[in-house]
């Protein structure tokens, strides 16, 4: 199978995704090339927010508005780190540049940056990562696990996580209820 670049692409996990991590996820890709791919979950909230996160890491926090803003569950590899998605890109230790808009940073200069105030002014905050072997997303694909979209920064930063999936079908003209969970039909 050819391979294709899904940097800065939804992957849409279909109904009869059987893998609970992925079941009902929208996932954005942030790096896609012939070493694999890295990608965030973006529409599944863990019982932690910001504020939490920033207790359990020492760092002072008074942001009452951010402060409430949920963590998501980025992906299964690496649960005990922290991703930063955010826009716009800045200049941070450790930033990987998805796209002119979008960057995603593992560094904790970004942490402490949104604690003092100096935040991004888009954010999402994951734990974990979604990563796939080479050729590995091209095979899912074959196999009718995901739909792909490219991706819309508003859907990411703008909504609240519970409509991201229904925002990111609606944006390929799909209603979710309508998809059936065998390959090849709708």
């Amino acid at each position: 199978m050819r391979s294709v670049d899904l940097t800065n692409h939804f992957l849409i996990a279909m109904p009869a995704m059987a893998d609970p991590f992925f079941s009902k996820t929208l996932t954005y890709i942030c790096e896609h090339n012939e070493q694999g791919a890295l990608g965030l979950v973006v529409n599944r909230p863990i019982d932690l927010t910001l504020k939490d996160l920033f207790d359990q890491l020492g760092i002072s926090f008074d942001d009452q508005a951010l402060g409430g803003l949920p963590v998501m569950f980025g992906g299964p590899v690496q649960l005990d780190r922290g991703f930063v998605l955010h826009q716009p890109v800045g200049d941070w230790q450790s930033t990987m540049i998805v796209n002119h808009e979008v960057g995603l940073t593992t560094s904790l200069d970004i942490l402490r940056a949104i604690a003092s105030g100096e935040s991004p002014k888009q954010l999402l905050v994951a734990l974990g990562y979604s990563g796939w072997a080479p050729g590995q997303i091209e095979h899912e694909l074959s196999m009718n696990a995901w739909l792909t979209v490219p991706a819309s920064p508003g859907i990411i930063f703008e909504l609240p996580s519970e409509e991201r999936l229904t925002a990111a079908m609606h944006s390929l003209g799909v209603d979710f209820s309508s998809l059936s969970d065998e390959v090849g039909h709708s």
